[in-house]
């Protein structure tokens, strides 16, 4: 049996997948089964930030795996405690709880700021507001919490205790936080599954202040957002606000998983011991990656995804059968005049793997990918534009 027959015979039927079968990769160049060459422009959703077989994530992940692969956190390691150190002062947080996926990093931070409404405030404070269109998990708490429809019907009763907001709309979460038992607002600073829509800094401000001004924790999910992809090393960090708890994913292990719950002062020592756990969170092989990639974010980094950043924007705004462009740094939505299916097909065929959110052709390159291999991805995406919208006119 060929790998498409054998995963269509025995992996559970949730993925729609394209008919490519990918084998290797280096940088930002993916190759599949029939030899063919791919500029990678999605980056496993943005988990490779640094390519495929970046040659120092290797080495920390390898050195590490014939070290100690695994012991529980039932022991100390020193990639668990260094990788905490470094995010606790690059952001300012105060102590991280590690797991394994973004889901699982915003249930901790959904407990987390049950937990500390309930001690501070009283257990009826448990109702947590997000935003209609955001994205935050696949469990059956963070479907909950993610504010589409679409993701809930088929698995109801969902966990209880969620209200939605829509981006912008300062005066409901208000009249929510006034009427209602509020224990924190949950939001992306750039909502990535529901079309790259960045929120604003207007927006964001008011309701970091609401937030302070009524005891209410700030959660910011950084689970696609974080880790550079924005052009900062969290996105939280371009609207000048400061969170209670930021959750972040993907990017972070660099191909192996990992999640990381931040909590800054107010709820430092919320959890006890005993009051959250995870088998595999922490792990030190996924931990010394991580180390390796935080250790590589640095202002300079940062600085050169701005300016990739800006080239896409310049090139692609001037594209016919390109309505419009959203998104942060190197995490970017293009809006198509026709079918994004048909323009992302082209781009396929062409050998650049760019993906989707809802009608826009979703960018998330790795965030070192070279200044020549983007103008040839940008070149060939353009032309799926241009040609797409003339064959369809």
């Amino acid at each position: 049996m060929s790998i498409k027959e054998l995963d269509a015979k025995y992996v559970a039927n949730t993925y729609a997948r394209f008919p490519i079968e990918l084998v290797s990769g280096k940088g930002s160049k993916l190759y599949d089964s029939e030899g063919k060459e791919y500029i990678d422009m999605g980056t496993g959703i943005g988990v490779s930030i640094f390519g495929v077989g970046d040659d120092e994530w290797v080495k920390a992940t390898t050195q590490q795996l014939t070290t100690l692969q695994h012991t529980s956190n039932l022991y100390y390691t020193s990639p668990c405690a260094t990788l905490a150190q470094m995010l606790c002062e690059k952001t300012g947080a105060k102590k991280v709880f590690f797991s394994n996926s973004g889901a699982e990093a915003n249930e901790c931070a959904i407990k987390a700021a049950r937990k500390y409404a309930a001690e501070k405030k009283g257990e009826e404070y448990y109702k947590i507001i997000t935003l209609n269109n955001s994205f935050h998990g696949r469990t059956i708490t963070t479907l909950a919490a993610t504010g589409q429809d679409t993701f809930h019907k088929d698995f109801l009763p969902l966990t209880e205790g969620f209200l939605y907001a829509d981006a912008g709309d300062v005066e409901t979460i208000s009249k929510y936080i006034a009427e209602e038992k509020i224990a924190a607002v949950m939001l992306e600073t750039v909502q990535g599954e529901g079309g790259v829509v960045p929120l604003t800094q207007e927006f964001l401000s008011a309701v970091s202040k609401l937030c302070a001004d009524n005891d209410v924790l700030l959660v910011v999910d950084e689970v696609q957002t974080g880790n550079g992809r924005t052009g900062a090393l969290y996105g939280y960090m371009k609207y000048g606000i400061t969170p209670d708890i930021v959750t972040t994913a993907k990017g972070l292990g660099g191909g192996l998983p990992i999640g990381a719950t931040m909590l800054f002062e107010k709820v430092e020592n919320t959890y006890t011991p005993g009051s959250h756990g995870s088998t595999f969170g922490g792990n030190p092989v996924a931990a010394a990656g991580a180390c390796s990639i935080i250790s590589r974010l640095t202002e300079d980094f940062l600085s050169a995804v701005e300016r990739k950043h800006d080239y896409i924007i310049n090139e692609l705004s001037q594209c016919e059968g390109v309505k419009g462009i959203t998104g942060l740094g190197l995490m970017l939505g293009i809006e198509t005049v026709k079918d994004v299916n048909e323009v992302l097909k082209y781009c396929q065929e062409n050998g650049v793997l760019p993906i989707k959110a809802k009608n826009k052709l979703r960018l998330l390159p790795p965030l070192n990918i070279s200044d020549e291999e983007l103008e040839k991805a940008i070149n060939i995406i353009k032309n799926a534009c241009v040609e797409v919208s003339a064959n369809e006119s």
